[in-house]
């Protein structure tokens, strides 16, 4: 008789574009998280958690297809019909929101969610398929005041989690400048030039990347690049080209240069003159609340999501310089953006809902508080009660009681005892400040064992004898004492 195969053991392994938080990453994040929320919050904006699974009709990008019907979403088919996905963003189930409860929401609407998302998308180094988003925006607020307002939260809310005044900058556009400049060019927001145009807005999305001569060519007759790959143009002449690149090249020596040259480039297609006209609104708008060119700026450079918002854009740069994973220097870049988008609600109701918020990349903002030394020092872990009997795990239990009630964190070892060595070494791998110890002959004459392990640390590291003797990491105190104790040496490295 054939014996059963055994079923194979799992792979301890997460799932491809996938990773776990630990210590440390969790509580800074939530940490800033916290920060973000006060000032959110100071702004009149109120907290919404949505769920993390909406129809695919709600998502609406997304909406599946015959042949694969989880394009760019995690998506499953329930009752047989409708299918349900994992969001891959907070701005689809607002719109959801804002319909859906239209009647019982205040207008305008001012919410903030933060939370994970996720993206059926290829991972790649730094690219995971699900990350966390931390969204602010605006339902039904039609004047560019609210962009405006947007601008300044973001502002506050670097400084608020530790981005410096001079380290950041906020870079406004407006999506109906670039209309206006397009149709300057003769290419108007038609069907006959809805394939250039895309070409066009693909095209000066790329000009961080390519510079002038790259963009020149790709709005030309095409571009090859390094491999021998030829892309093709948008075949546009000279005289297009130049408009265009104008635009891209518009920010000038202050807000009001800047403001002066897009009007040029527009002429009188109103569309344009709107747009500029809106970003002359943000600008003083802003200016008269005390945010400068210091802060936030007027940049035609801004292009990222131009195919997808309707009027202005902003994105936030850190503008530092770190090294990257192959050791050159830069920028460290853009950590949040966002713009107006008064099309996105209309899917549910039929009629216009003007919108505009932002979003900010938690992962990336994390990184550079990191790169700046502005969080990432290893964080103290508890108290370590050690056990040296068994049978008195009372009065072990009795002294974390103590020092959580005085506020300081503390545990008691609740693995196997009978080495005492392995308790220390479980207290170094929690990064514990401190170890208890009390035996039978500390109990009988009412005192404890204090261990201050970074102390000790630091001494074996570099110590002569004679240091040890003089600054011993390890004495007695009375029992009655231990927390005063315990709170003087954490204190001490504070």
């Amino acid at each position: 008789m054939a014996k059963p195969k055994k079923t194979p053991r799992p792979k301890a392994i997460a799932p491809k574009g996938f990773r776990d938080y630990f210590g440390t990453e969790v509580t800074e994040r939530k940490a800033m998280l916290d920060r973000i929320a006060e000032v959110y919050h100071l702004y009149g904006f109120e907290a919404l958690e949505t769920s993390a699974v909406e129809t695919v009709e709600a998502l609406g990008k997304f909406l599946p297809d015959v042949d694969r019907p989880n394009e760019g979403v995690f998506a499953w088919q329930e009752d047989d019909s409708d299918w349900v996905a994992l969001r891959y963003d907070m701005t689809a189930p607002l719109a959801r929101v804002a319909a859906q409860y239209r009647q019982d929401l205040p207008s305008p609407y001012r919410r903030f969610a933060m939370g994970p998302v996720w993206r059926n998308e290829k991972p790649g180094p730094g690219r995971f398929r699900q990350f966390y988003q931390c969204d602010a925006d605006t339902v039904g607020a039609p004047s560019v005041a609210a962009d405006a307002e947007i601008c300044a939260m973001l502002s506050d809310t670097l400084e608020a989690v530790g981005i410096e005044r001079g380290d950041y900058i906020i870079r406004v556009n407006n999506r109906k400048v670039l209309d206006g400049v397009l149709e300057a060019a003769g290419l108007p927001d038609t069907e006959e030039f809805a394939h250039v145009r895309g070409i066009v807005l693909r095209t000066i999305d790329k000009h961080d990347k390519f510079g002038d001569a790259g963009v020149t060519a790709l709005l030309g007759e095409g571009r090859k690049d390094e491999s021998g790959d030829f892309t093709d143009g948008a075949g546009l002449a000279p005289a297009q080209i130049d408009l265009i690149l104008g635009f891209v090249n518009g920010r000038q020596a202050d807000n009001a240069a800047t403001l002066a040259r897009l009007g040029e480039l527009v002429g009188d297609v109103q569309t344009g003159v709107e747009g500029v006209n809106e970003l002359r609104e943000i600008a003083d708008l802003l200016a008269g609340q005390g945010y400068g060119p210091d802060r936030i700026v007027i940049d035609p450079a801004v292009v990222r999501g131009l195919g997808y918002y309707t009027g202005p854009v902003y994105e936030a740069e850190l503008t530092f310089e770190v090294t990257d994973e192959k050791g050159r220097v830069r920028e460290f870049g853009s950590v949040a953006g966002g713009g107006r988008y008064d099309d996105l609600v209309k899917r549910f109701t039929g009629q216009a809902v003007p919108a505009t918020g932002m979003s900010i990349g938690v992962d990336r903002l994390l990184a550079a508080l990191r790169a700046t030394k502005r969080i990432g020092s290893e964080e103290a872990g508890p108290v370590v009660v050690t056990v040296m009997d068994k049978a008195r795990m009372g009065d072990y239990m009795q002294m974390v009681t103590e020092l959580r009630q005085a506020g300081i964190r503390a545990e008691v070892y609740l693995g196997n005892p009978k080495n005492f060595g392995n308790q220390l070494k479980y207290a170094d791998k929690r990064n514990s400040p401190v170890a208890v110890i009390q035996g039978g002959d500390e109990c009988e004459k009412g005192v404890v064992q204090i261990k201050d392990l970074i102390l000790g640390s630091k001494l074996a590291e570099n110590a002569s004898l004679e240091e040890w003797k003089d600054r011993p990491n390890q004495f007695e105190v009375p029992r009655d004492q231990l927390v005063a104790k315990v709170r003087e040496i954490i204190e001490s490295y504070a």
